[in-house]
């Protein structure tokens, strides 16, 4: 699949097989995120793969829409790391751009997956931090969950010339 079709097919998937997705697949989807852009070139995250089912279902009691992790085979946590910053602020931007390259690469290899808000909700900050015992200077921005589909969504048509302008408003 190539990057294109990836980017206008990719959607939330929700409902996952009991297939495990495979560390080398793992490991390919965190090349992607580190690939992403940043502000300076300061690649201010962490990743933190999540493959213990306990630790899936914690984060279901405290987070309203992840109830797709009690299926899911593995999760990514998101990170920004304060101490790397270089540009102030500009590591939410940094590691969304690495989620977006893990969601991507995900579809394009066959895994569903489905981006879960962490940042800026105070309480599920705290409470992950707490749960997944992260540094005082490592902020959780998103959680993806991982599993093979099964659920088959057809891709949305989203484009709207009405939101597009030229030079001006």
């Amino acid at each position: 699949m190539d990057a294109i079709e990836a980017i206008l097919n990719r959607r939330s998937i929700r409902k996952y097989s009991d297939k495990p997705i495979s560390q080398d697949m793992i490991k390919l989807f965190l090349k992607a995120g580190f690939c992403a852009p940043s502000a300076g070139n300061q690649q201010p995250w962490h990743f933190i793969i999540i493959d213990n089912k306990e630790l899936l279902l914690e984060i279901e009691k405290f987070h309203a829409h992840a109830s797709m992790l009690k299926d899911a085979d593995k999760a990514i946590l998101v990170c920004g790391d304060l101490n790397l910053e270089k540009f102030v602020g500009y590591w939410m931007l940094d590691c969304s751009a690495a989620t977006e390259n893990i969601l991507i690469a995900a579809h394009s290899q066959g895994v569903g997956a489905c981006w879960l808000g962490i940042y800026p909700k105070e309480d599920r900050i705290i409470k992950t931090k707490k749960l997944l015992n992260l540094p005082e200077n490592i902020i959780p921005l998103s959680l993806i969950a991982l599993g093979y589909p099964r659920e088959n969504k057809s891709p949305s048509e989203r484009f709207d010339y009405n939101r597009i302008h030229h030079n001006k408003w």
